[in-house]
């Protein structure tokens, strides 16, 4: 694929042009005396001023642009990439703005039961209960009882309507996120039934 058939696949940004858009700093009141008075010259460097002037709004409100609440929809998505947040661009956009605001903290609970629960949270607006077969325990005797069992296994239990649920991306990210050495099947329960805790 050429750039430019890919550049033309890309949706337009929204920053590229803003209609009577009028800059904070006119380059017309930074001459000097012999020209800040020629109209000519005014308008000559007017043209700078509309061209320049979305850059300086953009460095305006630069900050807005690193929050993913506030940033614009096609930056969000950009943002996406950098935090590595499981933001796909057919979700609504508040759902994407929640993964994107919540992924460096779910990158810290990755391969945990915990962590992948909140992940589908994040990703899909559901809830997800996480079984595996590991375990952790202490005993004061020597030779106890082992937690878990011996083969390991990761079952990932889903409340949600399973025609509205998009299963195919959903598996793909479970698969993407569980430990690699575990086997894992997906079950999804019917949305108005609970998934158990």
């Amino acid at each position: 694929m050429t750039d430019d058939a890919a550049a033309s696949d890309r949706p337009p940004s929204r920053r590229l042009h803003a209609e009577g858009l009028i800059s904070p700093h006119p380059f017309g009141e930074r001459l000097p005396g012999p020209y800040a008075e020629d109209g000519f010259v005014q308008r000559f460097v007017s043209a700078f001023d509309e061209v320049l002037a979305p850059v300086l709004a953009v460095l305006d409100c630069l900050d807005a642009y690193w929050d993913p609440r506030l940033a614009p929809e096609d930056f969000l998505d950009w943002l996406a990439t950098w935090v590595a947040a499981e933001a796909d661009g057919g979700r609504p956009l508040a759902d994407r703005r929640r993964a994107v605001a919540r992924a460096t903290e779910l990158h810290r609970l990755r391969g945990t039961a915990r962590g992948l629960a909140e992940l589908l949270h994040a990703a899909f607006g559901v809830e997800a209960r996480v079984v595996d077969s590991g375990g952790a325990a202490w005993s004061a005797t020597p030779g106890g009882a082992l937690p878990g069992s011996p083969e390991p296994s990761l079952v990932v239990r889903i409340s949600a309507d399973a025609e509205a649920l998009p299963l195919p991306r959903l598996e793909a990210l479970v698969e993407a996120s569980r430990p690699a050495h575990v086997p894992c099947t997906v079950q999804v329960v019917p949305g108005g039934e609970a998934v158990g805790r």
